[in-house]
C-alpha cells in the first residue's frame, strides 16, 4: 500500500472542524502511516491532544519548547522526515502566516521547515474565504508549489450557509494519497467511460444493466492521482466523483458516443469501461406501456459500437483500451474483440468468477495485448486499474 511507512503530519488549527480530523487520522493508522498530529494552541480548545495521541500512537505537538521531546531540535527533524505536511482545518490566520513565512509556534515554524508536499484545506466563515485578503494569500501558497483544496459549500457553524466549510475526511485523505503517487501520467489527457445506459423504452421504463461503474471510477481515480488530466464520461451510478476528474454526465448509449467522440480527438489514451447497452428499443412509446396484453414484443436495433468507432478514428500514438465480460469461452472471445476493433488492450473478466463482475469492490481480470496475456489475481478494483495503467504504459 502506497502510505505504509510514510510520514504524514497533519496540522490542526482553531476550528470546530478539527473534530474531522480524528477521523483522518485514524484512517491513515489503518493504512500503515506513521502519523504525528501537531496543533495550534487555539485547537486544543476544540479537540484534546490525547485524543490523536491515543489515535496515532505519537506524542501530539503543541508548544515549540516544550522540554519532553523525542528529537533534538524537534520542528527540523520532524520536517526532515515528513513525506506529506496536511493543514486542515486551515484557518485564515495560519493561511495568511504559511503566506508570509512567519513562524511563531510549533506549527508554523515545521512548515517552515517542510520541503515535502504541503496541502491545506481551508474552513472559515463564507465572509472570510471570500475576502480578498485571505484569497490573496491562498493565491500565493498555490505561487509557493503548495496545494490549497478548495472548500465545500454548506451550512456552517457559526449559521452562515456558503463556502468554507472544510471537505470531509474522504476527500483529505485522497489529497494525501495523489501527493505521494509518482506522476508518470503527467501531461497526458486521459478519457475514461463507467456505468452503465439506459435505453429509454417508455416515459416510466428503460432498459439496462447491473453496471455500477465502481470500475470505471476506479480507474479515473488512479489515472488523476497519477497526474493525468482526466475525463470521466459516466452513465447514472451512485457514486461520487473522483475528486480532480472532469465529470461527464450521460444517459443513453447514443448520449455516450456523441460524448466520447467529442473528447476523443485530443486525448493520449482512451479506457472504455462503461457498460453500453448493446440493443435498444426501435421506438420509444411517448405514454406508458399498458398491460392490455399477456405478452408484450419489442422490437429492438443494435446501438453504435463505440470501441470499433474509436478504433477506425484513431489518430497516431492514441492508446485504447477496451473492457470485455464474459460468461463462457473468455480468452477467445476477448481476443477476438480486440483484433476486431484495432485496439490496444481488452480487459477481460468472467462473469461468473467470484469476485468479479458487477458491484464488487474486487475484480478477476486478463488483460490481452497484441504481445501476450497477463492474467491476474483477486484485486481490489482500484489495484486492478493500477495494474491496468502499469500495462498501457509501456505499450
Amino acid at each position: 500500500m502506497l502510505l505504509k511507512g510514510k510520514h504524514i503530519v497533519l496540522g490542526v488549527t482553531g476550528s470546530i472542524a478539527a473534530y474531522k480530523i480524528a477521523s483522518l487520522a485514524s484512517m491513515l493508522v489503518k493504512k500503515r502511516a506513521d502519523v504525528t498530529v501537531i496543533m495550534t494552541p487555539n485547537a486544543t480548545n476544540f479537540i484534546n491532544p490525547i485524543t490523536f495521541e491515543s489515535l496515532t500512537g505519537n506524542k501530539c505537538l503543541v508548544d515549540t519548547f516544550d522540554r519532553n521531546f523525542e528529537f533534538q531540535v524537534e520542528h527540523v527533524s520532524l520536517a526532515k522526515q515528513t513525506d506529506v505536511f496536511l493543514v486542515a482545518p486551515a484557518s485564515a490566520n495560519v493561511i495568511a502566516k504559511a503566506a508570509h513565512g512567519i513562524a511563531d509556534d510549533m506549527l508554523t515554524t515545521t512548515l517552515l521547515a517542510c520541503q515535502c508536499p504541503r496541502i491545506f484545506a481551508p474552513a472559515m466563515n463564507t465572509r472570510m474565504y471570500q475576502n480578498p485578503i485571505v484569497r490573496d494569500n491562498m493565491e500565493k501558497l498555490k505561487d509557493y508549489g503548495m496545494e490549497v483544496i478548495v472548500p465545500a459549500a454548506g451550512y456552517l457553524a457559526c449559521g452562515d450557509t456558503g463556502e468554507g466549510k472544510m471537505p470531509e475526511p474522504e476527500v483529505l485523505f485522497e489529497a494525501i494519497v495523489r501527493a505521494l503517487t509518482p506522476k508518470d501520467l503527467a501531461g497526458k489527457k486521459v478519457l475514461v467511460t463507467a456505468g452503465p445506459t439506459q435505453e429509454k423504452l417508455d416515459p416510466v421504463r428503460y432498459i439496462s444493466n447491473h453496471s455500477t461503474g465502481k470500475m470505471g471510477y476506479a480507474i479515473a481515480k488512479a489515472a488523476v492521482r497519477r497526474g493525468a488530466d482526466v475525463t470521466l464520461v459516466s452513465g447514472k451510478v451512485e457514486l461520487a466523483p473522483p475528486m480532480g476528474v472532469k465529470v461527464v454526465p450521460v444517459v443513453s448509449a447514443a448520449d455516450m458516443a456523441q460524448a466520447v467522440k467529442a473528447a476523443a480527438p485530443e486525448q493520449d489514451i482512451i479506457i472504455k469501461a462503461a457498460a453500453v447497452a448493446d440493443y435498444r428499443p426501435r421506438q420509444a412509446a411517448d405514454e406508458k406501456l399498458k398491460k392490455k396484453d399477456e405478452n408484450l414484443s419489442l422490437e429492438l436495433e443494435r446501438t453504435e459500437d463505440i470501441l470499433a468507432w474509436l478504433g477506425a478514428h484513431r489518430r497516431e500514438g492514441q492508446i485504447l483500451c477496451g473492457f470485455s465480460m464474459e460468461t463462457e469461452h473468455l480468452l477467445e472471445n476477448s481476443r477476438a474483440k480486440l483484433e476486431k476493433k484495432k485496439i490496444d488492450m481488452i480487459v477481460a473478466n468472467h462473469l461468473k468468477q467470484e469476485g468479479a463482475g458487477f458491484g464488487t469492490d474486487t475484480n478477476v481480470v486478463t488483460l490481452l495485448t497484441k504481445e501476450g496475456t497477463e492474467e491476474l489475481p483477486l484485486l481490489s478494483k482500484e489495484e486492478v486499474a493500477s495494474r491496468l495503467l502499469d500495462r498501457l504504459l509501456v505499450l
